[in-house]
């Protein structure tokens, strides 16, 4: 059978019972399987037999429901231009809500005129209004949602006319669809979270022509790759591409959340939506508008929304069998008291109708995807990006964390420690003729040398006729005062003798896990230089944070046994070393064995770890990698974010049962009131209708979150 897969945007699809709704319509479809909705990004992908269903004949379904099937657009300017806002009045369900108002209005005047007329014109009224949702009612019942609000809805507007309340019944219907333009305006708020991404690129970008230095304007969406682009200070980078010429610092908040500008040169990456500080660059675009780096933020959120997390499924579940469940209810209210104690039909038919309109399942069934989506959205804005509900909830209910060590814990690339010179020479005299030695070197611990150097600014001295490698063991070059080396210490022993307080001082640093090299000047050694993987300036902060939460925090490592104790005494923590990458994965096995666990790591060589992990999070340092693999990844390339990671799960998860006491709490309070004739119809629906407007205005407020509040 060939499959193909299948994702669309769903205009108007504004809730989760609408989700729900599309969801069981789409899974009665022959040739259909894979359905993943998502009302938070209005989305629905699928995969279907190519033999038995065309994408037509899904599109012909939605439109049946009352929804607009529209083609995702495949860059951020695309989708701005694609999710354009209507003016207010052309806001089909503003517009209903207007019509139902004024058809209320029209009866409530005619009725002051014509009191005889008062229950027809309201039950005309009330027919008029009913009729749009009646029509979605019997649709859904149709496609498999028997019990749907609308099912709710109308069997209560019915039953109301006929006991006589039809003024009630219209009223109930305009609250009705106010309570639905309101879900509408809520869950476009809810969307904007993500949506704001989009705007960070730019509409158009400066690209010279071919071979010359002129500059045309075009739109940022038709940027090829190879295409080179002119950025002026203080313009947004308009796609992904390196650095051709000129230097500048560039802001990459919009992408990785950092807001400390970074400094660009020839060479160098970046990202499409950062914005220019200082300095003019030409850039290479290395990746078309469709798959840059926003756009595939957006992409794997939106797909990351469509996952539903363990609670969310456990809610819908609940509502497939509440929804009856209350109708039966409902039903009991009305002939249990008339029948078994001789009460009044008219009352207790009242109050089973206002029963069954506060048991509408509504604000539960929002409860948990509206906070998963602001969760997701905010994290995406502050670089944590996060690939799913069922992610998210896992993040907050880890116990353990491990890391890997290189560019993970540590900054991934040897830094120069300690510098120790022999009696009569200077330490920067010492580094200087190292790095002189070193000058064109393409081994990590040369480049260390040099770069430290650098940093000092320091002078170097002149080499004649390049370096040469004495392979294994050292590199030599000849300087004004003759040949130096630069060796191990077993090369150094070698050629000359080593003064004894140096030879001392080298195996200290070697005993805290530092890499030694030996600056000898002919047969003279004039000192030596330590260097190491050293720490992330925030990895302390970021242990002593995951530990105050009671998580447990452990490195695993390929590397030595020495340099891993070394680093993990640095940062308090235990080590497990030596490790290969079958036995991190064993390690972590063993871990998940005793409670939810998560790995952090580069995203490439601890793959294995990751994927058993119960969250893999990979650093943010390749990007590309970062974005494909694991379950999260930390565009900000910090230590500190896997902290935050869990303190965003864990707020998240907060608002989720905040979520889920407010829908049930309120309609426990109004159904209690129902039964005992204190609610209204109208009380009950707007009890209803403020329920699923408190529980979205509660998921929104995640929107807001900063670290600092967990």
């Amino acid at each position: 059978m060939a499959t193909d897969a299948y994702r669309i945007r769903v205009e108007g699809m504004d809730c989760a019972s609408c989700a729900l709704k599309i969801e069981t319509a789409m899974q009665r479809m022959p040739g259909v399987a894979d359905v993943r909705v998502s009302y938070s990004a209005a989305t629905l992908a699928l995969r279907f037999d190519q033999d038995r269903i065309s994408p037509s004949t899904i599109d012909d379904e939605l439109r049946s429901l009352g929804y607009r099937p529209q083609a995702i657009a495949p860059s951020p300017s695309r989708i701005r231009t694609e999710r354009k806002r209507l003016p207010w009045w052309q806001d089909a369900k503003l517009q209903t809500v207007m019509i139902a108002a004024a058809v209320f209005t029209l009866a409530f005047a005619l009725a002051q005129l014509f009191p005889a007329l008062e229950r027809w014109l309201y039950s005309a009224a009330a027919a008029i209004c009913l009729i749009p949702i009646a029509r979605r009612a019997l649709i859904g019942a149709r496609s498999g949602s028997p019990f749907s609000i609308e099912t709710l809805m109308t069997v209560a507007a019915i039953g109301a006319v006929v006991i006589g309340e039809a003024e009630e019944a219209a009223v109930v219907i305009v609250l009705f669809n106010v309570g639905e333009w309101l879900e509408t305006f809520a869950a476009g708020r809810a969307r904007a979270g993500i949506e704001a991404l989009t705007d960070v690129v730019p509409r158009t970008a400066r690209r010279l022509r071919d071979g010359s230095d002129q500059v045309e304007e075009i739109p940022a969406a038709d940027l090829m790759i190879g295409d080179v682009v002119v950025v002026r200070p203080g313009d947004r980078i308009p796609s992904d591409g390196k650095v051709l010429d000129g230097h500048s610092d560039v802001n990459e908040a919009p992408i990785t959340g950092e807001s400390v500008p970074v400094a660009k040169a020839v060479g160098d990456h970046v990202y499409a939506g950062s914005i220019n500080a200082n300095g003019e660059l030409r850039i290479e675009t290395t990746n078309a508008a469709a798959d840059n780096t926003i756009a595939r933020i957006i992409h794997l959120v939106e797909q990351a929304q469509e996952s539903k997390a363990p609670t969310e499924r456990m809610i819908d579940r609940l509502s497939r069998w509440y929804t009856p469940a209350a109708m039966l209810l409902a039903l009991l209210v009305i002939i249990v008291p008339p029948l078994g104690f001789g009460e009044d039909w008219a009352t207790w038919i009242y109050r089973g109708l206002a029963t069954l309109l506060i048991a509408c399942p509504c604000a539960l069934v929002i409860s948990t995807p509206a906070a998963i989506a602001s969760g997701l959205a905010v994290g995406a804005r502050k670089g944590l990006l996060i690939k799913g509900g069922a992610v998210l909830e896992t993040l907050g209910k880890v116990k353990t964390v491990a890391f890997d060590k290189t560019g993970t814990l540590t900054l991934g690339q040897p830094q120069v420690t300690d510098v120790v010179s022999v009696i009569g020479q200077q330490d920067d005299a010492v580094l200087a003729r190292a790095a002189a030695v070193e000058g064109n070197t393409s081994h990590p611990i040369g480049q260390a040398i040099v770069r430290a150097a650098k940093a000092r600014a320091l002078q170097l001295p002149e080499v004649f006729g390049g370096s040469q490698a004495v392979p294994g063991k050292a590199i030599s070059a000849r300087l004004t005062d003759g040949f130096a080396f630069v060796g191990s210490p077993r090369f150094a022993a070698e050629r000359t003798t080593i003064p004894p307080e140096l030879a001392t001082t080298i195996s200290g640093l070697e005993r805290e896990g530092k890499t030694v090299v030996v600056l000898i000047s002919g047969n003279t050694c004039e000192g030596a230089i330590a260097v190491r993987d050293e720490p992330r300036p925030d990895a302390a902060g970021a242990l002593r944070q995951l530990t105050s939460k009671g998580i447990a925090v452990v490195m695993l490592t390929g590397d030595n046994a020495r340099t891993a104790q070394a680093i993990a005494g640095q940062l308090g923590m235990e080590a497990r070393a030596e490790l290969l990458p079958d036995a991190k994965l064993a390690e972590i096995s063993r871990l998940k064995e005793v409670s939810p666990v998560a790995m952090v790591g580069d995203g490439i060589n601890d793959a294995p770890a990751l994927a058993a992990a119960s969250v893999g999070i990979a650093m943010g340092g390749g990007t590309d990698v970062a974005l494909e693999t694991a379950d999260a990844a930390l565009l900000n390339d910090r230590a500190h974010g896997v902290a935050e990671l869990v303190a965003l799960s864990q707020a998240t998860l907060g608002n989720i049962w905040q979520n889920i006491s407010i829908a049930l709490g309120l309609k426990a309070v109004f159904l209690a009131t129902s039964l005992l004739g204190v609610t209204t119809l109208w009380m009950a629906i707007l009890a209803d209708t403020g329920a699923t407007v408190l529980v979205t205005a509660n998921a929104l407020r995640l929107l807001r979150w900063r670290a600092s509040e967990s």
